[in-house]
Formats: C-alpha cells, sequence, structure tokens
C-alpha cells in the first residue's frame, strides 16, 4: 500500500485547492465584505499549513507500486479533503453558521450538484458566491485531472495517472487520448479551458455584467447550477437562456468527441452510437414536453425555450431553471425524472447513470434474450462497431447494482425526516445523479436548508458517489483496502 505517495498527492491536492481561494479573496477585499475576506484568508492558512504537514511527512515518495486501489482511495480522501476545507470560507464567514450546512453546500459546487440550502443566494457576498460557482468549474472536469495536467512526468509512474484518471473520470472504461496520460489530461482542460470562455464571451453579448457572466460561465461549463438570483436563470433575456441551454447540451458531450473534430476525424463522431442517443433524447424528450406543457405558456417560442432550456438543464445535470417545472404536468415532470437518471455522456461534465452506460444495458438486455432463443450462439457486444469487453460489461452491471442500493438505503434514511416521498426520493435522485433541484419542497423554487442534519450528511455522501462513480467512496468503507498487502 503506497501511503506516502497517496499523503503526496492529497498534499498537492490542498495546495492547488488554496491557490484557487485567491481570486474570492481579492473580491471579497474589494467588495469591503471584511469578514469574508479574512475567512479565506484563515482557510487559505489551514489548507497550506495541512499541505505543507503532508508534504513533510511524505518526502521521498515515489509513484512506483501504486495501482488501482490506491488510486480509487487516493480520489475519494481527495474529494473528501476538499470539500472540507473548501467549506471552511463559507463557515468562517457567517454566511453559513452550520458547518453541515457550508460543506453540503461545497460538496454540491464540487459535485456539480448545484443542490443548495440557502435561501436566498442574492443575499450572499460576491466572494462566496464566485467560490461556489468556481468549485462548479473545476469539479466539473475534475481536480486530479487538473494535477495531472500539471505534473511534470518523470517516467516512474507505472500506471500512476492512468489509475487516477480512471478512478476520477466519469464513465464505464476511461483510454488515452494521445500515448501520454499527461498530455491526455493537458488536452482535455484546454478544450475545456477556451469551450468556458466561448461561453463567457457569449453570455457578454447578451450584455450580462462580467460577474455574472462569470459565475453564469463557470457552472455551464462544469454543469453544476448554482445560481447567483433567487430564480436561476428566470430573470435573464431569452438570448441568455437559449446561450446557456446550447452551451449545457455541448458540455455533456464526450469530450473525446471534440478530440476527433479537432483531428478533423469528423466521420467518427458521426457515427458515435452514444452522442445520438444523448441528441436524440434530448430533441424526442424536448418535442414531448412542448406538447405536454402547450398551455401554460402564451406563445409556441416561449413553451419551446422552456422546454428544450429545462431538458437541457436535467439531462446534463446542471440544474438551472427557467422555469419552476414542479408546476407542470406529471407526464412532463416523469420525463426529467427519468432525464436526471440517463444522464449526460460519458468523459463530459454531466453526471447520472450516463447514455455510454445505457447503451451498454440495453445491448447487454438484447443479448441475454437471444441467447434464450440461442443458447450456443456467440454474441458480442459492440459499441461504435467495436467489441466491449465483458470486464467492462461486468463493470456496468456491477454499478448499476451498486447505484440501485444506495439509492433504496439513502431514501429510507431521508425519510426519517418526514418530508413527503415525493421530496424525499428526488431528494435523493437528483443528489446522487449530480442534478440539483428535485420535485416538491425540494424543487426549482426551493432548497436544501431544512432537511435535517442526517439527511444532509446522507445527500453529501449521495453527491461525492454520484460524482465519482460511487467506487471510489464504497472503497472507503473497505477495511480490506487499506491493508498493506
Amino acid at each position: 500500500m503506497n501511503y506516502k505517495m497517496m499523503g503526496r498527492f492529497l498534499s498537492m491536492i490542498l495546495a492547488v485547492e488554496t491557490i484557487f481561494m485567491i481570486p474570492p479573496t481579492v473580491i471579497g477585499f474589494f467588495e469591503g465584505a471584511s469578514k469574508t475576506t479574512l475567512s479565506f484568508v484563515l482557510s487559505i492558512v489551514i489548507g497550506l499549513a495541512i499541505a505543507g504537514v503532508l508534504a513533510l511527512l511524505t518526502r521521498g515518495a515515489e509513484k512506483r507500486n501504486f495501482y488501482a486501489r490506491e488510486g480509487l482511495l487516493c480520489v475519494g480522501i481527495g474529494w473528501l479533503a476538499l470539500s472540507l476545507v473548501g467549506a471552511l470560507p463559507l463557515w468562517l464567514s457567517g454566511e453559513f453558521p452550520l458547518f453541515i450546512d457550508a460543506f453540503f453546500e461545497i460538496v454540491s459546487g464540487f459535485t456539480t450538484t448545484g443542490s443548495s440550502v440557502s435561501p436566498n443566494v442574492e443575499a450572499l457576498s460576491k466572494a462566496v458566491n464566485y467560490w461556489r460557482c468556481f468549485t462548479h468549474w473545476v469539479g466539473g472536469m475534475g481536480v486530479l485531472v487538473f494535477l495531472l495536467a500539471i505534473v511534470p512526468e518523470d517516467g516512474k509512474g507505472s500506471g500512476f495517472t492512468m489509475h487516477l484518471l480512471r478512478a476520477e473520470s466519469p464513465g464505464p472504461d476511461v483510454g488515452k487520448l494521445v500515448p501520454k496520460m499527461r498530455r491526455t489530461a493537458a488536452t482535455l482542460y484546454v478544450t475545456y479551458i477556451v469551450m468556458t470562455v466561448i461561453t463567457f464571451l457569449f453570455l457578454i453579448a447578451g450584455n450580462m455584467s462580467v460577474f455574472d457572466a462569470v459565475c453564469t460561465a463557470f457552472g455551464t461549463a462544469g454543469t453544476g447550477g448554482f445560481g447567483i438570483k433567487v430564480d436561476s436563470m428566470a430573470g435573464y433575456s431569452p438570448y441568455i437562456q437559449w446561450v446557456c441551454a446550447i452551451f449545457m447540451v455541448l458540455f455533456g458531450i464526450n469530450f473525446n468527441c471534440y478530440y476527433l473534430l479537432i483531428l478533423k476525424k469528423i466521420s467518427g463522431v458521426l457515427r458515435d452510437e452514444e452522442l445520438r442517443l444523448y441528441l436524440l433524447t434530448i430533441l424526442g424528450s424536448s418535442a414531448l414536453i412542448a406538447l405536454n406543457i402547450g398551455a401554460y405558456y402564451k406563445t409556441v417560442g416561449e413553451t419551446i425555450r422552456h422546454a428544450a432550456f429545462q431538458v437541457a438543464s436535467i439531462i446534463t445535470t446542471t440544474g438551472y431553471a427557467t422555469t419552476d417545472f414542479d408546476l407542470w404536468p406529471t407526464f412532463s415532470k416523469t420525463i426529467l425524472l427519468f432525464l436526471m437518471v440517463i444522464g449526460a455522456c460519458a468523459g463530459s461534465t454531466g453526471g447520472g447513470i450516463k447514455c455510454a452506460r445505457v447503451l451498454l444495458l440495453v445491448k447487454g438486455l438484447l443479448r441475454n434474450i437471444s441467447q434464450m432463443l440461442h443458447p450456443n450462439k456467440v454474441q458480442v457486444i459492440r459499441v461504435n462497431k467495436k467489441p466491449v469487453s465483458e470486464r467492462i460489461l461486468t463493470g456496468t452491471n456491477a454499478y448499476l447494482c451498486a447505484y440501485v442500493i444506495i439509492l433504496v438505503i439513502s431514501t429510507l434514511i431521508v425519510s426519517i425526516d418526514g418530508q413527503s416521498f415525493t421530496t424525499t426520493f428526488t431528494a435523493v435522485l437528483s443528489c446522487f445523479n449530480n442534478v440539483g433541484p428535485g420535485l416538491d419542497a425540494v424543487g426549482p423554487t426551493c432548497h436544501f436548508g431544512e432537511l435535517s442534519v442526517l439527511s444532509k450528511l446522507v445527500l453529501s455522501f449521495d453527491m461525492l458517489a454520484g460524482r465519482l462513480e460511487i467506487f471510489p467512496m464504497l472503497m472507503l468503507f473497505n477495511h480490506r483496502a487499506w491493508k498493506s498487502n
């Protein structure tokens, strides 16, 4: 067990997080929010102190003997540490008086969930709102992926970077875009940054203020959903809403597709089965909901815009809202619940089960039915005309099993609060799939602040498990994973 390298990487994560806290500290200073500014300064000092101690204790750490087990544990611990330190400025500033609320809020930020315990986000300081939205951006692509992009390679990795990337990146399988993993991580982040800047420029073109455009671009790119307005996106112009809807869809696409476009391999993108499923689901769901909610809005254009925006927001697990969809007919709300589960593409910043897994599960089901009719026939499942290994299929089935078990147990525990079943179930479903708003008491115009401490802890675990594809979080509770041999 390579504890030293795990500690070394944890110190690097915390050091990077403290650097990320500098911009909100500056914003707080110029805003005149002295207590908030001091809270960020203290958080930076605490984070650097912990990082420094860990760095001293792990001197001489080597990347050799760093395998999948270490990768999973490192990712799980890293995200917990990020959330604990990241919650400090929210708590120390007094803007979130209870630490559990600050922790829930920042977990929701890093996991790009967007569920908030704040009843009035407009009352929060600009520094805190910036930090909330920025956690969406850095959590969208992954903090460890960012580190892999900037950490120099020394030739002694022995799979080190691949194990970390696989443990943090969403999807049933993670491979290299280019021969070296560091270049793969850098390619992902460069694409991510460029697309974020383009989103920001389009928002600015719609006369959005610079601060609002920065925060909204962070949330859209990370498919997060923290609003800086009480009504989320409802108060912005139709142009702004369309820009966000389009870019939410774009950020929900597997970033491998963008790499193929850069290489001018357009045919490879057009043949991508997951991409086709994703886009067809968006178009079909938008059309069905638009037909169902026609009587709720004055014009066809307004109806289509709200339907398309909410479909884009929910399937990409962003969570922005332009209207209170909790008032929509049951048929439309049911479609949105299904979209919560399906989620975006693997290798994107979106959450949910992922369209890639849905494809594999459906094809696996069809193969099993076919094998009942033809027991001796050998059938290989293919995606994009390439055979899928049985290891990936087994992993997908194991993921689904763990998903259902956690969903059921979490719903049972949260139900102790005595809320309605709709509130309880959609709270768990939205947090586990990193969506943000649910229905009823946790709908788009409500918040999660009324839930108990136990429910907030369970939902925080669900958010982390959903973002990290379940297994890194489960591994933390497996005593065998911590043994040396």
